[in-house]
């Protein structure tokens, strides 16, 4: 008798541990969200509800030109010049994810254009080239890096430089991809020395006096970084909405977009893990070029559109918004899956569990 009930009791505990398990994963795909992701598509709504129009919308245009300069006075503040140049040891890495955030991704967002151009419209087509021209990111690149047991210093060093090299580069593959969209005046290469390229030598200026305070307080000033990303979505979406240029968008269009930024990822992690294989370098730094050279950077990608493109902002940033929702996902599940691989696989594994939380950029 009693060895019945001992051999009836595991099934019962297993149906009574069920919910259990299920309720688990549930709690462990909410925490994989991040609010930030929410409060951007917030910013959207916002501006297709209420947009800023007359002279809300010149105050609103001030209030985000000089979060732009906040933004990139932060990133110069916060740069160790030090640590800079430290990471030049790993060039062969360097030279990877530059060549992939600058040449292979503005090459297929060319090649988008020429082989699919009616799968998106004029506008949705020039936001994809302006996304392949944008440096990668630093933030969520070394997070993902660090999650997936790769080189983590590379990988802060990768996205410094890349975001370093795009202060000059994407504005002009910007204006020679896009033509008329971004096409550089002398008084477009004023504004963008006024509101990126001096605030962010003036914050590595004053590094000396004021890095030791943001070091201290980095989780104070988040939501500087942040409110200021959303301040720039709300401006520029509510140009679009003012201009009648989402009017142009159907579902059709969005769902091509989506289609075409699935495809571009997927062959731009192929092309950087075919690289890092060329080039020999090791597991940890493989992952870290991976991470990295994929990424695109959102707080650096929408203070230069708005620069660039002034009121045309509004739709063009939509396929950077939808390509960073992706990066996040995919990047946090390879993650997870790298985590668990041995050591002496190359980048690829077994299913993983749903990804662990992964905070947007803030560089």
């Amino acid at each position: 008798m009693t060895t019945a009930r001992q051999h009836r009791a595991p099934p019962a505990a297993q149906a009574r541990g069920r919910p259990a398990v299920s309720g688990e994963r549930r709690r462990r795909w909410w925490r994989a969200l991040d609010p930030y992701v929410a409060a951007l598509a917030g910013a959207v709504a916002l501006a297709a509800l209420l947009p800023a129009t007359g002279r809300a919308a010149r105050g609103a245009e001030l209030a985000c030109g000089l979060a732009v300069a906040l933004l990139f006075f932060l990133y110069g503040a916060r740069l160790s010049a030090r640590e800079t140049v430290a990471g030049l040891r790993h060039l062969r890495l360097h030279g990877l994810v530059l060549a992939c955030t600058f040449v292979l991704f503005p090459a297929l967002g060319a090649a988008v254009t020429v082989l699919v151009p009616g799968a998106l419209t004029e506008h949705l087509r020039a936001g994809v080239l302006f996304l392949c021209v944008v440096p990668s990111t630093v933030q969520s690149s070394v997070a993902l890096t660090g999650a997936a047991r790769g080189n983590v210093p590379a990988a802060i060093c990768a996205g410094t430089y890349s975001s370093l090299v795009g202060l000059v580069l994407t504005p002009l593959l910007a204006a020679w991809l896009l033509g008329a969209h971004a096409a550089l005046s002398a008084d477009g290469l004023l504004r963008i020395c006024a509101q990126l390229l001096a605030p962010f030598l003036l914050g590595q200026l004053l590094r000396p006096w004021i890095g030791g305070f943001l070091g201290r307080y980095r989780r104070l000033l988040a939501p500087v970084d942040r409110g200021s990303i959303l301040l720039v979505v709300y401006t520029a979406f509510s140009g679009a909405v003012a201009q009648g240029v989402w009017s142009t968008v159907t579902p059709s269009a969005l769902l091509g977009l989506g289609a075409v930024l699935l495809v571009l990822f997927a062959v731009v992690l192929a092309g950087v893990r075919l690289g890092a294989r060329l080039l020999g370098l090791d597991r940890a730094s493989g992952i870290a070029a991976v991470l990295c050279g994929s990424q695109k950077s959102l707080a650096g990608g929408l203070p230069m559109a708005t620069v660039l493109f002034g009121p045309q902002a509004g739709l063009l940033v939509l396929p950077l918004m939808t390509y960073h929702q992706l990066q996040l996902v995919a990047g946090a599940l390879l993650a997870a899956r790298w985590a668990r691989a041995p050591d002496n696989d190359e980048p690829a594994g077994e299913e993983s569990p749903p990804p662990t939380r992964a905070s947007p950029e803030a560089a």
